[in-house]
């Protein structure tokens, strides 16, 4: 975009050079300068039709440019040499008015005053050329200024698609470079078909009704890995992505540790990163999540958007269509918005909480804002604590906004956040 607008405010300057040629009433010091140092010249081999590849210098870098930039050197070009053709035109027609001026009855000019109009007629006529080439060097820049405009304006989620993609395909070629030669599956003259489940609703769907662990594959290109389903709340169907029951497990974690997971699929864990993206990627997911106090009050919150980005991305969240009873913590102000950011870990910042870490300050890994208004990786208290909220936070449970500084904070005994297909029906 640089360039183009670069070579259209060089033509432009020209151009203004030029009229103010023909106007002796535009004042010398209203004349724009060049706007840009550059050089354009030819580049490789040229063809018969006189068509050359061309090459851009803006110091101290050169660009090579399509052939389709030799219209505008050459406009450049005509247009200075057309300068000098005016400015002696100018001089003739001032000459040409002096003799006028001295001969007012002579009506017919002969001799070399005959010459001197065909050679004015021949100047109007390379003046009318000129100008018809300048129109289109201006469209052929205004359509390239379009098309570079367009390619500016991708839409990001395209991009994060397409880098998806391209990373998944990468790692699957090395995983089969690495485990799949000789022996590869593929390469066996009777290969069996074997069913693959992308998640737990899918054994849900061919009779699987008992809770437990399953082997799942969201995604062909990328192994197969272990999931906890709940097959009997809400339908059944659900693939458990963390889970708090005791404080057994610290989720006091390195940025490693939550890309992999961590933790016991029968008890408390973090599924990892990476498989919920995975999963989410497979899938349009929902996300329900439900909690429990030391008081026996249970609520639940269901979203029905769900995405986790990949790694490129920071594992950056997308969560929207609240419904439920434990209110949107999730998006609880235009300060407190977990929506779109970033995971941040302990020794990994990627917060907006511009004088700290926010995974250091809370002791652990989440979509932190500036920093949160809901924390399900806190640390588990047993008992109500005082001090740093650094423990599991719902910022919507009710009587937590009552809260002082000096007040015992809010505790959850269980936490539980899961995902399944938003089109899923028992």
């Amino acid at each position: 975009m640089t360039l183009l607008l670069c070579v259209f405010i060089t033509s432009m300057a020209l151009l203004s050079e030029l009229q103010a040629a023909e106007d002796e009433s535009v004042p010398a010091a209203e004349k724009p300068p060049n706007a840009c140092p550059i050089k354009m010249k030819t580049a490789g081999k040229c063809e018969e039709d006189d068509t050359c590849p061309y090459q851009l210098t803006l110091p101290p870098m050169t660009i090579q440019l399509p052939k389709q930039f030799q219209l505008l050197e050459k406009t450049l070009k005509e247009v200075q040499n057309l300068k000098e053709i005016v400015n002696n035109l100018r001089k003739t027609c001032q000459d040409c008015k002096l003799q006028a001026d001295e001969n007012p009855e002579k009506e017919n000019i002969e001799g070399p005053e005959s010459e001197q109009v065909n050679h004015v007629q021949d100047l109007q006529s390379k003046v009318k050329k000129m100008s018809i080439s300048l129109k289109n060097a201006r469209s052929q820049i205004n359509t390239l200024q379009g098309q570079m405009e367009k390619m500016n304006s991708v839409n990001m989620n395209s991009v994060e698609d397409y880098i998806d993609s391209k990373m998944v395909n990468l790692s699957a070629e090395l995983n089969n470079r690495d485990k799949c030669f000789s022996n590869c599956p593929l390469m066996q003259p009777n290969p069996s078909t074997q069913l693959m489940y992308k998640d737990c609703a899918d054994y849900y769907k061919l009779g699987k009704r008992l809770n437990g662990v399953y082997h799942i594959m969201p995604d062909p290109k990328n192994k197969t890995f272990d999931v906890y389903c709940d097959m009997e709340s809400m339908g059944g169907g659900w693939t458990v992505v963390q889970s708090r029951q005791d404080g057994s497990i610290s989720f006091n974690r390195t940025w490693d540790d939550y890309k992999k997971g961590f933790g016991n699929l029968t008890g408390e864990f973090w599924l990892g990163n990476d498989k919920m993206h995975l999963l989410t990627k497979s899938s349009n997911m929902m996300l329900r999540i439900e909690l429990e106090d030391f008081k026996g009050v249970k609520e639940f919150a269901t979203y029905d958007q769900f995405y986790v980005g990949n790694e490129y991305l920071k594992y950056r969240l997308s969560v929207s269509g609240y419904s439920g009873t434990a209110g949107d913590a999730l998006h609880f102000s235009n300060q407190y918005n977990h929506d779109q950011k970033f995971f941040t870990t302990p020794d990994r910042d990627n917060d907006r909480y511009p004088s700290g870490n926010c995974g250091t300050y809370y002791s652990s890994g989440w979509w932190f804002d500036a920093c949160m208004s809901a924390n399900l990786n806190g640390k588990y208290y047993k008992n109500e604590y005082k001090g740093v909220r650094n423990g599991i936070f719902w910022g919507t449970w009710k009587g937590v906004n009552e809260e002082h500084i000096n007040s015992f904070r809010q505790t959850f005994k269980t936490v539980r956040m899961m995902m399944r297909p938003k089109d899923f029906s028992p």
